[in-house]
């Protein structure tokens, strides 16, 4: 089938211009608390995450692979930047925002040379085992992120800065009281109408409540400052910045390289997302290098790296949105309200935006696998669980570490499984002759399985192995298949091999005598 082609230029702009820019504008109000929300996650102001949520928005829109698929701040990247901010912090007042910039540089480099690299190829075997894990970590380490704002943090008596943050005494009771009212206006309002984001109205109604009543606790105002203009360009080297050498690189590379890997798969599994909703196919490399751009001018604007939101594209698709025009207006939007509402949003009580946050970790989690955790395959639900374990055990918590390692574990069980079903069965077709048939893919893994079929004590005077319904895919299947014949040539039996394929023929030719020199 030959592909459509792409839309041409003004088109992916302007085909859809009123309801691109009416839901640009929605998903603008969705985007604010959660922007605000990620700061805190990261352990920076909220501007960090707002010109982050801006310059990425604006970046993609032009730059990216998939349209209306809404770029931002986001959990999964926050959480990797915890530690990276906390290490700079420790090396000088100010420094943690810096190394951070320097690691969203380095980020969109790597996403660049992804791209090139074409990344998306090989994410695309990426089991759903993986993929349920690392959405139910990142779900359950977003949920943990918002308890300190519950009164639950064990770790905040030694940091002066965070006890003036989170609440404490009387404030508790109050904090819980509008949380449980936020998550009942989250998951009780769409009920009743779905023309106005429930998230949008919980805040605003808890916003009221705190002013009204005039309630002491902490808001966004306590997280830092609001951004008051257009963000500037600035390079986090040099004067009142990081020294440019290896010693930074070292501290910032590993959690770019996590960024930049967690990123890409939330981005992509997102695309996909849209992809199958609008019934259209785009280039998952040119979105990866298109996130690397946007993350470089983010990060050069002093923004947060981040990747797509499954949520908010959700959102913009699911309101008509459809081309550029609704990414783009997404993020002039949000940059307007900050701006024009600034005092307002100091006012946010955090315990609203606690509420939005557990909504997501709710929405991010696969609850659909949890509950056929008995119906699925053991195999997958190891690898789920492999995933999420490595990525909760891990200090600081890897989301990438996770993924790597239910990617590995799910090899090798893949490998087993396939190495059972090669097969090797003896004919004896005189007293002085038998004939093996090989049935199957040869290789490391089945290289076992295949030398057990084999009696290597019996020497009849002729053996015939026939492989013409196998393969011989590596140097561990040409030197199995030279340990059966130099066995039992060394027997007494003259040996044949039959029915070798040329690729197998052709790598057999090419190293089989090596292996005999080594066997």
């Amino acid at each position: 089938m030959a592909q459509r082609s792409s839309p041409a230029l003004v088109n992916q702009w302007f085909a859809n211009p009123s309801k691109d820019l009416l839901s640009g504008l929605v998903v603008a109000f969705a985007m604010i608390p959660e922007a605000i929300a990620f700061s805190g996650i990261a352990g920076v102001d909220p501007k960090v995450g707002l010109f982050g949520a801006f310059c990425l928005s604006l970046t993609i829109a032009v730059v990216g692979g998939r349209m209306a698929m809404i770029t931002s701040a986001t959990g999964s990247t926050a959480l990797l930047m915890t530690g990276l901010v906390a290490a700079g912090e420790a090396r000088g007042a100010g420094l943690g925002v810096q190394y951070l910039m320097v690691a969203g540089l380095v980020t969109g480099l790597l996403q660049i040379l992804w791209g090139y690299l074409r990344l998306a190829y090989q994410m695309r075997f990426v089991p759903q085992g993986v993929l349920s894990g690392f959405v139910n970590a990142l779900a359950l380490l977003i949920f943990q992120a918002q308890l300190p704002q519950l009164g639950l943090d064990l770790h905040a008596g030694g940091d002066g800065h965070a006890g003036g943050l989170l609440p404490h005494g009387g404030q508790i009771p109050i904090v819980w009281g509008l949380v449980l009212l936020g998550l009942v206006i989250i998951y009780g309002l769409p009920r009743l109408t779905r023309l106005v984001p429930s998230q949008l109205v919980a805040i605003v109604v808890l916003t009221v409540i705190s002013i009204g009543f005039n309630l002491d606790i902490p808001s966004v105002s306590s997280l830092g400052t609001l951004p008051d203009g257009l963000p500037t360009f600035a390079v986090p080297f040099g004067a009142g910045g990081v020294p440019f050498n290896l010693d930074t690189l070292g501290l910032v590379l590993p959690t770019a390289l996590a960024i930049s890997l967690v990123g890409l798969m939330e981005t992509f599994l997102t695309q996909d997302i849209l992809d199958d909703k609008t019934d259209t196919t785009t280039n998952k490399n040119v979105e990866a290098r298109g996130q690397g751009i946007a993350n470089i001018v983010a990060s050069l604007f002093g923004g947060m790296a981040g990747c797509a939101l499954v949520g908010q594209s959700v959102m913009n698709v699911d309101n008509g949105g459809r081309t550029r025009l609704s990414t783009l207006f997404s993020g002039v939007s949000l940059l307007a309200m900050i701006l024009l509402a600034g005092p307002w949003l100091k006012q946010i009580p955090m315990a609203a935006l606690v509420a939005v946050m557990i909504s997501i970790a709710v929405s991010t989690a696969d609850i659909n696998g949890l509950r056929n955790l008995r119906r699925i395959p053991k195999s997958d639900t190891s690898v789920m669980l492999m995933t999420f374990a490595v990525t909760m055990l891990t200090t600081p918590h890897n989301l990438a570490l996770g993924v790597l390692a239910g990617v590995a574990l799910a090899g090798i069980l893949f490998s087993r499984k396939v190495a059972k079903v090669i097969q090797v069965e003896a004919i004896d077709v005189s007293d002085q002759e038998r004939r093996y048939r090989v049935v199957g893919q040869l290789f490391f893994v089945s290289k076992v399985y295949f030398l057990q079929g084999f009696d290597l004590h019996d020497h009849p005077e002729r053996i015939v192995i026939d492989l013409s319904s196998a393969h011989i895919w590596d140097q561990s299947g040409v030197a199995a298949l030279d340990q059966v014949m130099r066995k039992f040539r060394l027997g007494g039996s003259e040996v044949s091999v039959e029915g070798l394929n040329d690729e197998s023929l052709d790598l057999f030719e090419r190293i089989g005598g090596k292996e005999s020199a080594h066997a």
